[in-house]
Order: C-alpha cells, then sequence, then structure tokens
C-alpha cells in the first residue's frame, strides 16, 4: 500500500510538472501572437489598400466608372516612354512628355510595358533592381502629373518565346516556358505597381490576332533578327492561330486577377480581320456577316479579360456600332486602343474627326490616339507644334466635353 501510495504520488508529481510545462508553452505562444497577428493585419490593410486604389472600373452596360459616376477619356499612346529609359537610363523625357499631356487635358496614356525586342530585355534578365528602377521613373512621372497609364505587357507578339527559346505555338501551352515568364513578368509588374493612382489598367500586347490563322501565314511569320535576340529561323510552329490567342489572353487574365482583383483587363487586340470568323473556320479571305464579326470579336476577349479592346485606322462607323452593341451583351467597356490618320493632308484631318466623331457616337468610353512623340513615326507623330498638333487640340476640347465625370 504504501509502495502503491508512492508510486502514484510520482506519477502526480511528474503530471503537475508536464502540465506546469505545456502551460508555460501555451503563455509563451500567447505572448507571441499578438506581435504576428499585429504583422499579418498590417500586411492585410496594405494589400487591401493596395487593391483599393483603382482609379476607374467596370459599370453597367459596359461603362466605365470614376467616382461612381459614367466616365469617358480620350488619351493617346505615348509607345516609348519607358522604352527611352530602359535604352538610356539617363533618358528623363517621360516626365516633359508627361507634363504636355497634362497641359492638354490628356487623361491617360497607353504605351509598351517591355522591351520590343528581347534584346531590350537584358537589363530584366540581369539586373531587375535597375531595370524597375527605370519603370519606376515612367510610374512616378505619370504620378507627378496626374496622367493614367495603360501598360502594354507584352507588346511584340514573339518576344516572350524568343527570351526563353521556345517557338508561336507555346502561347497555347500552359506549361511552357512562355507561359511561365509571362506569369512571373506579371506578377512583378503587377504587385509593384498595383498602388499607384497613375495605374487604369492592364493590357496584355498589341494586335496579336492579327497574326491569327492567316491564310498565307508562311509568308508572315515573326520577323527573324538574331542581332536582336530573335531566333535563328522560324517554322510553321510560328504560325499563330486563334486557339493559342484565347489561351494566352485568358491566362493573361487570371495572372492579373490574382494580384489585382479589380482593375480593368484588355487584350491589346485590333479589330478583327474583315474575314476573322472565315479565315479560322476555312483557311479563307472571304468577308464576315455581322454576327460572324461579332462572334470573332466575343471569342477574342474571354474571361476573366474584363473589356474589348479593338484598334481603328479605317472609316468604319458600322463596325464601331456593332463594337459597342457587343459590350453591351457583355458587359464589357470597349477600348479603341488606338485610332488616327497618317500624314498631315486635309484628307486625313478629316479621316481624324470622322473616326472621334464614331467613337462618340457609338457611346465607346475609351479611346487612345496614335501616337505622342514617336520619332521613328514621322508621318504619325503629335507634338505640340507640329503638322498634327491639331488632334492634341481636338481631344483636349474632347475631353473637356465629355470627360468630367
Amino acid at each position: 500500500m504504501i509502495g502503491m501510495i508512492a508510486s502514484n504520488d510520482w506519477k502526480s508529481a511528474r503530471e503537475n510538472r508536464v502540465a506546469m510545462a505545456n502551460l508555460r508553452k501555451r503563455n509563451n505562444i500567447m505572448k507571441k501572437l499578438p506581435a504576428v497577428f499585429f504583422v499579418a493585419l498590417c500586411l492585410l490593410l496594405r494589400a487591401v489598400a493596395a487593391e483599393s486604389v483603382c482609379p476607374i472600373s467596370t459599370g453597367p452596360d459596359a461603362t466605365v466608372l470614376k467616382d461612381g459616376k459614367p466616365f469617358r477619356a480620350v488619351g493617346i499612346n505615348f509607345f516609348d516612354c519607358f522604352l527611352r529609359v530602359l535604352k538610356n537610363p539617363d533618358d528623363a523625357s517621360c516626365d516633359a512628355g508627361f507634363k504636355t499631356l497634362a497641359e492638354h487635358h490628356v487623361p491617360f496614356a497607353r504605351f509598351c510595358a517591355t522591351g520590343f525586342w528581347p534584346s531590350d530585355m537584358k537589363l530584366y534578365q540581369t539586373n531587375r533592381v535597375e531595370y524597375f528602377r527605370r519603370f519606376d521613373i515612367v510610374v512616378k512621372a505619370a504620378e507627378k502629373h496626374g496622367v493614367g497609364l495603360v501598360p502594354s505587357l507584352f507588346w511584340h507578339f514573339s518576344c516572350v518565346p524568343d527570351l526563353v527559346g521556345e517557338p508561336m505555338d507555346q502561347w497555347g501551352n500552359l506549361q511552357s516556358k512562355t507561359h511561365a515568364w509571362m506569369r512571373e513578368y506579371v506578377r512583378e509588374v503587377v504587385t509593384r505597381y498595383r498602388g499607384s493612382q497613375a495605374v487604369w489598367a492592364w493590357e496584355f500586347g498589341n494586335e496579336f490576332s492579327l497574326a491569327a490563322n492567316l491564310p498565307n501565314a508562311k509568308e508572315h511569320r515573326p520577323p527573324v533578327h538574331p542581332t536582336l535576340g530573335t531566333a535563328a529561323t522560324r517554322s510553321e510552329r510560328d504560325d499563330f492561330t486563334f486557339a493559342m490567342a484565347r489561351i494566352a489572353f485568358t491566362e493573361f487574365g487570371k495572372a492579373v486577377r490574382q494580384h489585382d482583383s479589380k482593375r480593368l483587363i484588355f487584350t491589346g487586340d485590333s479589330f478583327p480581320r474583315l474575314s476573322a470568323w472565315h479565315q479560322e473556320h476555312e483557311n479563307k479571305w472571304t468577308n464576315d456577316t455581322k454576327e460572324q464579326f461579332q462572334a470573332m470579336l466575343e471569342k477574342v476577349n474571354p474571361d476573366p479579360i474584363s473589356g474589348i479592346g479593338v484598334h481603328a485606322y479605317e472609316d468604319d462607323d458600322q463596325r464601331m456600332v456593332w463594337v459597342a452593341e457587343t459590350a453591351k451583351k457583355m458587359n464589357k467597356p470597349a477600348f479603341v486602343g488606338e485610332f488616327g490618320a497618317q500624314k498631315e493632308t486635309p484628307e486625313q484631318a478629316a479621316k481624324f474627326h470622322r473616326l472621334l466623331k464614331a467613337i462618340t457616337d457609338s457611346g465607346i468610353p475609351l479611346a487612345a490616339v496614335w501616337v505622342f512623340d514617336l520619332k521613328n513615326q514621322p508621318d504619325f507623330t503629335i507634338v505640340p507644334g507640329s503638322p498634327r498638333a491639331y488632334q492634341l487640340d481636338a481631344i483636349s476640347e474632347w475631353n473637356r466635353k465629355f470627360s468630367a465625370p
């Protein structure tokens, strides 16, 4: 009996020691929890604050909202505002450019947000800190002057596949190096700039679908310039298709939505070619009907792409109306990401005004004229005092009339 009591006392003492040790562990954990929770809360609040900065958003019936009210705006393409400083760290001319745009009441600019050729991306591959320091210069200049931005992340359609050593068909392969590179770049750019009031929307690239399902595709494969980092040769695997485009657009939208749940997302496409439906289904240049045109417009703007992108350089009032109809059906606001007139003839000036009127009459909420201060396109470039400065005056007047939210 005495032995049993001693044994029980020993067991009880051991259990007490274990209980006290567990209690001390719990107390230590509880002491640490407030700091852990505080850090987590700060990170959460910072993410929420970044997400809340969204200058424009989708409204009902394919409208765009700013400050909760229907909003329309005509901006401009400032194509090389980033390319300039990417190629020359001492080139800060984008600041003066945004200042000029602000003075002319141009509310936003669309621009190339990577290098055009693979060789332009050498800095990104070797020194990302410096690469984004230069990118910051553009974003901060836009913020300084109150100009919005629509960065087009993959402007030239063969740049990314060439960077990773793959043919164009890998835009259609979710497991490809092309898609992995795309997702990584989206993550870095979107998480870095989603807190900027300057960023209005995200865009995939420039006119990818114009290269899709061409009956003479062999004659229009991506250019070969090995000194600029392209592939040395091309093959049928570089013949782009609408199926590849839809996969690329969808995956880009998903990648953006992982990091930014609110901003508009556009493809950067042009009008579908007049024969786009027949190209995909019959490999022919036969002109499409209205119904076929609108069907293709829907197919090349898949969810989670949240807007409809088109570019317009020809008088095409009818198709502009069809775009507006499709936009309302899909409840995706349309963006005429490029429109304009070449040279400075009276006929071209009249054409510019007709295009601007067609955009106005269709009710399309966003458009951007081509192109501001682009020296290698003298027939299109628009700067104050130039023969095409009337276009700056025209969109300035347009924004004063229609852009107030």
